[in-house]
């Protein structure tokens, strides 16, 4: 089932998702060659804590795997989604880090990802994250009331395709509110006006996943990574459909 939010309720989740979107760009500065993943990590699970919430994803269970263990998820070049931080984990010139991030703040969540640059990185894997977040802005445009999910899904799919690149295989957005998962499924990939009809009050998290050499995915646990070993980017905003305009709550 669909839920739609009332007042009170988009008012929780503005707060859950202004968490996530400050955390996000405080971690812009963090991120630079010799920096671990678990230093990423810490600094994030203290500044929602401190902030009077949970990480959303610390603790988070699905069937066939240990909890996941960490706030953040830190995904470096060609892993996907679902990254978990490490010690060991020691980002360099040149990578790119998917950082995915989940809040819980009063029983509502919030979640936006973002790929950041590691110091100076190359012509293709600048393309590649230019080429994602227009990507999840296309799709963004669509979620207005009387359109359907699979307006978004072609938005996302059709600009990727055009550009050459691949949406991964399997991975794709969700509703979100009082679970960090709800109702509907918002696939990257689609058939405009398919799928549930968006009404004012929903809210989604929209992520496309855009790979440079590949849709296939491999899994290791948690872990998701480009099946050839191409990079990928991830970027994701929630958002709130409305009368007009989509809102976007992980905006500063």
């Amino acid at each position: 089932m669909i839920l739609i939010k009332n007042e009170r309720e988009i008012a929780k989740m503005k707060e859950s998702n202004h968490i996530v979107a400050v955390l996000l760009r405080d971690l812009k500065g963090l991120i630079k060659p010799g920096v671990s993943t678990q230093e990423l990590d810490e600094f994030a699970d203290d500044f929602i804590r401190s902030r009077g919430a949970k990480a959303a994803f610390k603790g988070y269970q699905i069937k066939g795997l240990p909890p996941f263990p960490s706030a953040i998820c830190a995904s470096v070049n060609s892993c996907i989604v679902h990254g978990i931080p490490g010690r060991a984990i020691i980002l360099q010139e040149g990578d790119i880090i998917g950082i995915d991030v989940g809040v819980n703040k009063d029983g509502y969540y919030g979640d936006a990802a973002m790929t950041y640059g590691v110091g100076n990185i190359s012509r293709e894997a600048s393309e590649l994250l230019q080429i994602t977040e227009t990507a999840l802005a296309r799709g963004i445009a669509q979620a207005r009331e009387g359109a359907r999910i699979g307006d978004i899904s072609h938005a996302i799919g059709n600009y990727v395709e055009r550009k050459g690149y691949y949406v991964a295989d399997s991975l794709t957005g969700h509703g979100i509110g009082r679970s960090l998962h709800e109702e509907p499924m918002v696939p990257n990939k689609g058939v405009p006006e398919r799928g549930p009809r968006l009404h004012k009050g929903m809210t989604l998290a929209i992520e496309p996943m855009v790979n440079i050499g590949t849709n296939r995915v491999k899994e290791s646990g948690w872990e998701f990574y480009v099946a050839d070993g191409s990079l990928s980017a991830h970027f994701e905003h929630t958002i709130l459909v409305t009368e007009k305009e989509p809102q976007i709550l992980t905006k500063v």
